[in-house]
């Protein structure tokens, strides 16, 4: 049973819990409560206890909070409102958006309920000078934070609608010409990362998708996988502040529900995918005990999840010793996307290829979606992949 940092115990012959109770005057009260038969019973309690400790500390703050100069607003919200409802990368970059560039730019003393849409814009006018994409990330910041606010009757109306809009850095798409594709497939045959460099060019999987992806996911006799999970970073950012204490790989959910999809596989991949098993079962027997037997496909030498980093690093190295264009996992994800453009496919097909069309979308659409996968199939074996590539992982 997983204690919550000591919340859960036993001692003197039944399981205790610790909790909190928030006082009247705004203080909190530490004790302990016992006399339960079991871990489960006492962690039970621990979480109503909990759970009516957040919910008191709320209605206080909420009932000063129109008092709340701009900056304590924020503040609370981050911690207290937003927090709770994103993944931890998000409310990392949201941390650095807040603590780092629009804090710098603010005035002190401006009271929530005062605030308008003329100060609004010049304090993005400020903060929108330190980057290219600041005006609109702050932006989108408050907006979020002023739809919370009027929703929960802070203020009468949300003001950031009214604000000069930033336009959104489109992030360059590079995609390479039929002659260096060629070269740069060429080269990342005799890589260590030529199946995820396949399965990103060529499958349209994310970089998470293809760190996830099991040898169980495979389908050898039918020739598909099937996307269940991704492993991301899972970075913790300490309250009021903006950098990062700790991070590590964990496995997720795939980004949204449309990315649960299954893809057929060209027989290139599949023979990579067979000498990538070969390769792993070998290094779980050198390492024995020492090897972290997950079931990925894409993993370090002992079985351990790669760095967020390992993939883009090896592309970055990969382009710069064959002059080519610099690319990111995302690069070869937009490839993807125009190589089916280019052989015709519709942009609806292409948009749930990639998983992203609505939520509408049902299994049996993607059962027609995946008929359209044989057209990179073909694209692919007859155009890009070079013949008897070997891989020495």
């Amino acid at each position: 049973m997983a204690d919550r940092k000591g919340a859960v115990f036993f001692e003197r012959s039944s399981w205790y819990h610790r909790f909190k109770l928030f006082q009247e005057d705004g203080t909190t009260k530490y004790s302990k409560k016992g006399g339960f038969k079991t871990a489960k019973e006492a962690e039970q309690s621990y979480r109503k206890y909990e759970a009516e400790y957040k919910k008191a500390y709320r209605a206080y703050h909420a009932a000063s909070i129109k008092n709340l100069d701009l900056k304590e607003y924020l503040v609370f919200w981050m911690d207290e409102i937003y927090r709770a409802r994103v993944e931890n990368t998000t409310y990392m970059l949201a941390s650095y958006v807040l603590y780092d560039l629009l804090f710098p730019n603010m005035e002190h003393g401006i009271r929530l309920r005062h605030m308008n849409a003329e100060y609004l814009d010049s304090l993005l006018e400020k903060a929108s000078r330190s980057c290219a994409s600041a005006g609109n990330k702050c932006r989108e910041l408050l907006n979020a934070a002023m739809k919370d606010a009027a929703a929960e009757g802070f203020i009468h109306r949300n003001p950031v609608p009214d604000t000069k809009p930033y336009k959104r850095k489109k992030p360059k798409i590079v995609v390479l010409s039929k002659e260096k594709m060629k070269l740069f497939l060429e080269k990342a045959s005799d890589s260590n990362w030529y199946l995820e460099i396949l399965l990103g060019l060529f499958m349209d999987l994310r970089k998470g998708e293809i760190s996830g992806l099991k040898f169980s996911d495979i389908d050898v006799e039918n020739r598909t996988l099937r996307i269940e999970r991704q492993v991301t970073s899972d970075p913790y950012v300490g309250k009021g502040d903006s950098k990062i204490v700790k991070y590590r790989m964990v496995e997720k959910e795939p980004k949204t529900m449309n990315s649960y999809r299954t893809l057929r596989v060209p027989e290139t991949i599949m023979d990579e995918i067979r000498k990538r098993k070969q390769q792993n079962d070998l290094k779980k027997e050198q390492f024995g005990e020492g090897y972290m037997d997950n079931d990925y496909l894409s993993c370090a030498e002992n079985g351990a999840s790669h760095s967020a980093s390992a993939f883009n690093n090896a592309l970055t190295k990969l382009c710069g010793r064959n002059g080519l264009p610099h690319l990111t996992v995302h690069s070869l994800r937009h490839m993807y996307a125009t190589i089916l453009t280019e052989q015709g496919v519709p942009l609806v097909k292409v948009s749930a290829l990639l998983g992203h069309s609505s939520v509408h979308t049902t299994f049996e659409y993607y059962c027609e979606v995946m008929d359209e996968n044989e057209k990179i199939i073909g694209f692919m074996n007859d155009a890009f992949v070079p013949e008897g590539g070997d891989e020495d992982v």
